[in-house]
């Protein structure tokens, strides 16, 4: 995914959706408030947020697994050529120390992988005692944009091989089984992000506001398209 893929239109959109770049936006402005000394950026893709936060000031490392025949070292990403990414062909282990790290983000990865604990202990070890790891987008296995995406033939959270869906409670399980104590816990998203019609870039301030005020709407908000957590590591 490192690598921007011709003709591929849900993967252009992350880089092209006013709204989905609010909410890289929304979570690089929770990390500078956190202001952890150095971040992993787990599952880096294209590099879009690493730029994001080095331009924020956040000194961060990237990470991606992209597959066998990868390069196993420190690269410069394409389309963020000022952001260098550790490359792997490993999809569990990380080439980093125990404990290096102040806080880990996880953005639209943990759900993709071959082995969700696993991964999970892996995080654990390197960050540091009391880090922090943030995870986004975990796809909500109620969301009824997913429902719509798989009945129009689109690509939806459950179809590739490895996809795990998630509900809040399914969710928190997880990370309190391999050993993080769950800080916050919420729905997320209740409106498509990836649009990127010229209308909602218009009005992507108010488009942002309706989609969190919607997310937080009891009974309404199980069907939000995205879980989200903030968990910290064992002390």
């Amino acid at each position: 995914m490192w690598q921007l893929s011709p003709g591929d239109p849900a993967s252009s959109a992350r880089l092209l959706a006013a709204p989905q770049m609010r909410e890289y936006t929304e979570i690089v402005a929770r990390l500078s408030r956190d202001e952890p000394e150095l971040t992993l950026d787990w599952g880096c893709g294209y590099g879009q947020i690493s730029s994001m936060l080095v331009g924020a000031g956040l000194r961060i490392e990237s990470f991606e697994y992209a597959g066998p025949g990868s390069p196993n070292a420190v690269v410069s990403l394409p389309l963020y050529p000022e952001i260098h990414a550790y490359i792997s062909s490993e999809d569990l282990a990380l080439p980093y120390e125990d404990s290096k790290f102040d806080a880990v983000l996880s953005c639209g990865v943990l759900e993709h992988v071959r082995d969700p604990g696993g991964s999970l202990d892996e995080i654990r070890r390197v960050l540091a005692p009391g880090g922090i790891l943030y995870c986004f987008k975990l796809p909500n296995r109620h969301s009824y944009t997913e429902r719509i995406a798989k009945f129009m033939g689109r690509h939806y959270h459950g179809k590739d091989k490895f996809d795990t869906l998630y509900t809040l409670k399914s969710a928190r399980a997880l990370f309190e089984t391999h050993g993080f104590t769950v800080m916050e816990a919420r729905y997320a998203n209740m409106l498509p992000l990836l649009l990127t019609a010229g209308w909602v870039r218009a009005t992507e301030g108010p488009f942002w506001r309706l989609n969190r005020a919607l997310s937080r709407i009891p009974g309404l908000r199980l069907l939000a398209t995205n879980v989200e957590l903030v968990a910290r590591a064992p002390l």
